[in-house]
C-alpha cells in the first residue's frame, strides 16, 4: 500500500522537530554545565566520597556505649591442652565444666558479652581414650541469666548430652557416656536459641584418642574458629551487643580464632623451632560458616579431615564444616612467621581470623632462598 505524500511530509516534519528539540536540549545542557563552572563534576565527586564513607561504616551507623571496664581476657591459649594419653587401658574419666556469662575483650577498645565454658573461648579442650567411660559435670554459674547445656558430638545418646544437661543458673547436672569412636569432635551449648548460644562463644573440642594412641609430635596446639555477630566492626569500638539480624542473615562482622579479633597474633602467638613436627587440632564452632583453613608458607603433611582416623597427605587448604573438627600435621623447615588463616581471605584480613606461629632457627637456603636476605617474621604472605 502506498503512503499518502502529505502524510509522509508530516511524519518527516515531526522527526525534524524532535531532532531539533534534542539538539537544543543538548546545547542547553552543555551551556548549563559550563556556566555552572564545574559544579556538576564537584557534585559527582562528592557523591563518590559519600558512597565510600558509607561502605566504610556500619549500616546503619550505631553509637555504642563505652567499652566495659574490667573486661576479661577470654582468649583460649592455644598451648593449653591436655597431654597425649599414654595409658593402655580404659578408665572412668570425670570432666567438670562451668558455664559463665561475662564481659570480654573482643578487640582493642571493644568489648562484648560472651557466654563461655569455663571463662574462655573456646572452652577447654577435653581429651579421653577410646573405650573410656566419661562422666560430665556441667554447672551453670549462679550469676548467669540463661539456661545452658552441652552437646558433645562424641556422644552416642539423645542430644549428645543436651537432653540431660539443661541447667538453670546456680544448678549442676551430670551424665555419662562411653567414648565409642575415636576422632576430634566439637561440643557446644544446645539450649534455645542455639545459634545465639554458640555465637556468644559456647563451643569447644573433645578429642577421643584411638586405643593405639597418636604418633609423637614436638608441638601440639588447640585452635577453634567462630563467628561473632556483634553490631559493630573493629574500628567502631565500644561495647558492642549481638545483632540478631546479622545472625539471622549469617553475616558476621567478626570471624575469629580463639574468641577475639586477631587473638593469636601478639602475646598468644605460637612458638616453634625449625625441624619440629607440629600438630594442630582445629575446630569450627560456627554457628554457620565453613572454614578454609590454611597455613601460609606450609603444606600439611597429614590432614585428618573432619576428625577422621585415616589421614590424607600433602594438602594446602582443608575445609572444616560448622560443627566439625580436624587435625593437621607438618614439619617446619625454615624459620620465620607462619600465618594461619581462613582462606576465605576477607575473614582473615578484615574480620580477624588470623594467627601466628613464629619459628626460630637457621635459614636453609636449599629449601628457601631470598637474594635480599631471609625474610623476617611478618614481612611476607598474602
Amino acid at each position: 500500500m502506498k503512503r499518502d505524500p502529505n502524510e509522509r511530509v508530516a511524519c518527516m516534519s515531526k522527526l525534524s522537530m524532535i531532532a531539533a528539540g534534542a539538539a537544543v536540549a543538548a546545547i542547553a545542557l552543555s551551556g548549563w554545565t559550563v556556566a555552572a563552572n564545574g559544579k556538576l563534576n564537584d557534585s559527582v565527586e562528592n557523591l563518590k566520597g559519600n558512597l565510600t564513607t558509607l561502605e566504610e561504616t556500619v549500616t546503619p551507623p550505631t553509637e555504642f556505649e563505652p567499652a566495659r571496664a574490667g573486661a576479661a581476657d577470654i582468649r583460649k591459649n592455644p598451648t593449653e591442652l591436655p597431654a597425649a594419653i599414654v595409658r593402655t587401658a580404659s578408665e572412668k574419666v570425670v570432666l567438670n565444666l562451668e558455664t559463665q556469662e561475662l564481659d570480654g575483650k573482643l578487640a582493642d577498645g571493644t568489648t562484648y558479652t560472651y557466654w563461655t565454658f569455663s571463662q574462655t573461648v573456646p572452652g577447654p579442650m577435653l581429651r579421653v581414650r577410646e573405650g573410656d567411660t566419661v562422666e560430665v559435670h556441667l554447672k551453670n554459674n549462679a550469676n548467669s541469666k540463661s539456661v545452658h547445656s552441652i552437646d558433645l558430638h562424641a556422644v552416642s545418646g539423645p542430644g549428645g548430652g543436651a537432653a540431660s544437661t539443661q541447667v538453670k543458673p546456680g544448678e549442676e547436672k551430670v551424665f555419662s557416656f562411653k567414648a565409642l569412636n575415636p576422632g576430634a569432635y566439637v561440643y557446644h551449648c544446645a539450649s534455645p536459641h542455639i545459634p545465639t548460644h554458640i555465637a556468644q562463644g559456647m563451643y569447644g573440642m573433645i578429642l577421643v584418642e584411638p586405643k593405639t594412641g597418636l604418633t609423637p609430635a614436638d608441638r601440639e596446639f588447640y585452635l577453634m574458629q567462630g563467628e561473632i555477630y556483634a553490631a559493630g566492626r573493629p574500628a567502631n569500638h565500644g561495647h558492642q551487643p549481638i545483632d540478631g539480624n546479622l545472625l539471622y542473615n549469617e553475616q558476621p562482622n567478626y570471624v575469629v580464632f580463639n574468641g577475639a579479633f586477631q587473638a593469636l597474633t601478639s602475646d598468644k602467638a605460637m612458638k616453634a623451632k625449625v625441624g619440629e613436627k607440629i600438630r594442630i587440632f582445629v575446630g569450627n564452632g560456627g554457628p554457620n560458616l565453613v572454614s578454609s583453613f590454611h597455613v601460609i608458607g606450609e603444606i600439611f603433611d597429614k590432614v585428618h579431615q573432619e576428625g577422621a582416623s585415616e589421614a590424607v597427605s600433602n594438602v594446602q587448604t582443608t575445609l572444616i564444616p560448622a560443627g566439625g573438627a580436624t587435625w593437621v600435621e607438618f614439619t617446619v623447615d625454615v624459620p620465620g612467621r607462619y600465618q594461619l588463616v581462613d582462606h576465605s581471605i576477607s575473614r582473615a584480613i578484615d574480620k580477624g581470623a588470623v594467627a601466628f606461629i613464629d619459628v626460630e632457627g637457621q635459614p636453609v637456603s636449599e629449601i628457601y632462598h631470598d637474594p635480599a636476605g631471609h625474610p623476617m617474621p611478618g614481612m611476607g604472605g598474602h
